[in-house]
């Protein structure tokens, strides 16, 4: 960006060098990132994800194409209005979910440089095709194409255009919907409201698959009656637009066509307006504005009781600062409602109380653990990165006179018992709606519970130290956690999930249900003195750290 600071204006460079500079400039930091241990480490993690991320893409690939293929070569062609809205409700839902693998639009970074207003919006624009759910969209909407092609080529030309519009549309969009949410969720504590009724309405979505098992029959009539107000929308103007143009209707084609222009020229003036706003050098803060400050004096608790006088005062602290950071994240907070939420809906495929056959087609016995193997999975990942929080304060760590064993203590208790509220809270849920195997399975699931847990704590602290990554309270893009901790997180568990199953085959294949819970009783025993014995290593090697750490969370 240093040949566009040299000139007076920014007119005096081109729009396209604009943006080739920017690109240039975005590669150079890629690379300078790349000379950093950790960042390597963190893009190989982020590799291996992306595998399973293309597995995914490639396979559903194949489902549009023949779906395509299908309807256009048996003559439905109006059916394609549902893999075109298929794409858009992805495209536009899924990012929530991936928030933090996208590309992030650093606003007030290109600000420092003299762009012009135009590059600024398409160099906005272009990140929205960065994003995981943009490049899966565009993969379908490409195999779609070739299926419409292998079935009548003649439909090529509609089908080109009309994914091209789609495209555009999508991606301004969903540029737009990101721009005004950042606004309006501008204050933490607005953006914890929204995430709570996001999590909520997603939760509810479990319970599609029993309603429909039950009201679907009766729910396809009132779908197709209620499928013609959708008409005037974008998925279906897109499939109506191939439609009328395989049997021939061109005018009918160009007035869908230009339904779908219309919203791309909508859209695009409304996202112009929202970059023009930051582009202007629009400041979202939820810094409280200055109030004078007046004087409290603290009543004395000279003589009231510590509930944590049994621990060490560090660790005590330490647990006490955790769970303020808890209650203060209120996404932390709102997903401890997903493990027992999770026990009901899946319970609620079962057959019936007391039954051999009781939940999804498998006994209780078998039900029963690996459900708790994965909420496991689910409730261990923070732990991999528990200094996610900390920022600036990790500075404190190292100045204070405490050891980073104390730390760790304190961390991981707060993490147990959080382990332990959750896991009481879907057994009881079990219990209620389907009720528990016999007492040797319970037991052995639960002393394997205090094995696997204990054994990835060790694990878990090593990897905070070793990939460290800062999130912030209440915020969704940009927040992900290291993909090399990604990885460790669950290679441990898919390491400790295996010894567990083949024990619990082992007990299967002996006839002898308690062989299980002896040898888990031995490994748990053996988990808990190697987590003693990881303390103090651990801690050394923080020091050793310290740069690291100060230098990933401290920006």
């Amino acid at each position: 960006m240093a040949d566009v600071a040299l000139d007076s204006t920014a007119q005096s460079v081109s729009l396209a060098n604009q943006i080739r500079l920017v690109a240039g400039l975005r590669w150079r930091l890629l690379r300078n990132k790349m000379r950093q241990r950790n960042n390597v480490m963190d893009m190989i993690g982020m590799g291996f994800a992306g595998v399973f991320g293309a597995v995914l893409v490639f396979g559903l690939s194949f489902a549009f194409f023949g779906g395509a293929h299908t309807f256009i070569s048996q003559g439905r062609t109006t059916w394609m209005s549902l893999l075109f809205w298929a794409i858009f409700v992805w495209w536009q839902v899924f990012p929530f979910f991936v928030a933090g693998f996208g590309a992030n639009f650093e606003f007030r970074t290109l600000l420092r440089f003299p762009l012009s207003r135009r590059a600024f919006y398409l160099i906005g624009l272009a990140y929205g095709l960065a994003d995981f759910s943009s490049i899966a969209a565009v993969c379908w909407l490409v195999a779609m194409t070739i299926g419409v092609a292998t079935a009548q080529p003649g439909l090529l030309p509609a089908m080109a255009i009309v994914c091209g519009i789609f495209v555009l549309l999508n991606v301004t969009l969903e540029r737009l919907i990101g721009s005004w949410l950042e606004r309006v969720l501008a204050r933490r504590r607005t953006r914890e409201i929204f995430f709570a009724l996001f999590v909520l309405a997603m939760l509810s979505l479990q319970l599609l698959n029993p309603l429909m098992q039950r009201y679907g029959n009766s729910a396809i009539p009132l779908f197709r009656h209620w499928a013609r107000y959708f008409a005037p929308f974008p998925g279906s103007l897109a499939g109506t637009t191939i439609a009328v143009f395989a049997k021939g209707s061109i005018g009918d084609a160009l007035v869908a066509i230009a339904g779908l222009l219309t919203y791309v020229v909508i859209f695009s003036a409304m996202l112009w307006l929202r970059f023009a706003a930051q582009y202007r050098g629009e400041e979202l803060s939820e810094t409280a504005a200055a109030a004078p400050r007046v004087g409290t004096r603290t009543p004395s608790r000279g003589g009231s009781s510590d509930g944590l006088r049994f621990l060490a005062p560090s660790v005590a602290e330490v647990l006490r600062k955790e769970f303020h950071y808890l209650l203060r994240n209120g996404f932390s907070f709102v997903l401890l409602v997903l493990p027992p939420f999770m026990i009901l809906v899946f319970t609620m495929q079962g057959a019936g109380r007391h039954h051999g056959i009781s939940v999804m087609g498998a006994s209780r016995s078998a039900f029963f653990p690996g459900m708790m193997g994965y909420l496991i999975l689910v409730l261990m990942s923070p732990a991999y990165n528990c200094f996610a929080y900390e920022g600036r304060g990790i500075q404190t760590y190292f100045m204070s006179p405490v050891r980073f064993r104390e730390v760790f203590l304190g961390k991981n208790l707060m993490m147990a018992v959080v382990l332990a509220l959750e896991i009481s809270l879907s057994i009881l849920v079990f219990s209620f709606r389907v009720g528990l195997p016999g007492a040797p399975v319970v037991t052995a699931t639960l002393v394997a519970i205090i094995f696997t847990t204990v054994g990835q704590f060790a694990i878990a602290n090593w990897s905070s130290l070793t990939f460290p990554r800062k999130l912030n309270f209440g915020q969704m893009r940009g927040q992900r956690q290291s993909g090399m901790a990604v990885l460790i997180a669950f290679g441990a568990q898919i390491m400790l999930g295996g010894i567990s199953a083949l024990l619990f085959f082992a007990g299967i294949w002996t006839r002898n249900p308690w062989l299980p819970t002896e040898a888990f009783v031995f490994l748990a025993a053996a988990a808990i003195a190697g987590y003693v014995a990881s303390l103090d290593p651990l801690s050394n090697y923080a020091e050793q750290k310290k740069e690291t750490l100060i230098e990933a969370l401290c920006r």
